[in-house]
């Protein structure tokens, strides 16, 4: 997938005394580094996000042009400038970022980038919408109670039957219907971005990450055929996959585990080989027998 087209207080305290603070200073026992604002004053933050919108573009222009490593220092320099509280935007540049690690088969630079812009996109969803949905379920239930009183308007049944069966959707309402929807669409893009990056990569652990991220795409609607069948494949070759991988890395394991073991006994003139592990088939433990060989 090409990356995501869309546009996406200043500290004011005065300096401590010094003469107060030589020691900290001097011995440096306590550093203290300026921390970012929590939200910058409006004007600003509006200057900050044109000009990172403007690294955006070019980003993007460069990652059309297939110079991917020249397009992911552009998306960065737009990611610094970006203030830091502005997830969503934030989330569209580190999954622009995984789309070009993608292009040059970065896949653990890949798996960065998208991770963060989902983390970012959690973030936004428990800030944003969560908060609201509360706030909907608390107005819904005042309207409810106000509905039960007894100040209630007297309509006739024709007017009841004329009358439109849902209320319109407000600007407000819109814009949020908006939001979510941009926020799930972001989602979708970094998921398969690093499903498909952890599917490359291989081993146990990546490839168990690339099932689970898929599953999770596999119940969104708001993705393009091409992926759903892309999503499919991967959650029907995947799990021999993964099998495979886990029972190889665990051989290993334990021909490590052996080695050591090895190199412990053999002072004692014995090795692993003396030992035994025998299954109890009635309590499914494991017993050790010693073998003098």
């Amino acid at each position: 997938m090409p990356p995501e087209p869309e546009t996406a207080q200043k500290l004011n305290e005065p300096r401590p005394d010094s003469s107060k603070d030589t020691d900290k200073q001097e011995y440096g026992s306590e550093v203290e580094e300026l921390a970012p604002p929590s939200r910058f004053p409006p004007e600003e933050e509006e200057t900050l996000l044109r000009e990172s919108n403007h690294h955006k573009f070019v980003a993007n222009t460069l990652f059309s042009s297939a110079k991917y490593e020249n397009a992911i220092n552009k998306y960065e320099e737009a990611a610094a400038i970006c203030p830091h509280y502005l997830d969503y935007e934030l989330a569209v540049l580190k999954s622009n970022i995984a789309a070009c690690h993608l292009k040059l088969e970065q896949w653990k630079e890949a798996i960065k980038s998208a991770t963060e812009s989902l983390d970012g996109l959690s973030r936004l969803e428990k800030a944003e919408f969560g908060e609201k949905q509360a706030e909907g379920e608390e107005k819904s239930k005042v309207k409810e109670d106000g509905d039960n009183g007894v100040g209630e308007e007297i309509v006739s049944s024709g007017a009841q039957k004329s009358a439109p069966a849902t209320r319109e959707e407000t600007s407000a309402e819109a814009a949020r219907r908006k939001r979510q929807e941009d926020v799930l669409r972001i989602r979708a893009k970094a998921l398969m971005r690093r499903a498909r990056a952890r599917s490359e990569l291989g081993g146990w652990s990546s490839l168990s990450g690339a099932e689970e991220d898929y599953k999770a795409l596999s119940t969104m609607t708001n993705l393009s055929l091409a992926d759903r069948k892309i999503i499919q494949t991967q959650l029907r070759t995947l799990p021999p996959r993964t099998k495979a991988a886990q029972e190889k890395e665990m051989a290993e394991m334990w021909g490590k585990l052996k080695d050591l073991g090895n190199g412990i006994l053999k002072p004692f003139g014995l090795s692993t080989d003396n030992f035994k592990m025998v299954k109890d088939e009635k309590s499914g433990g494991y017993s050790m027998n010693f073998q003098n060989s």
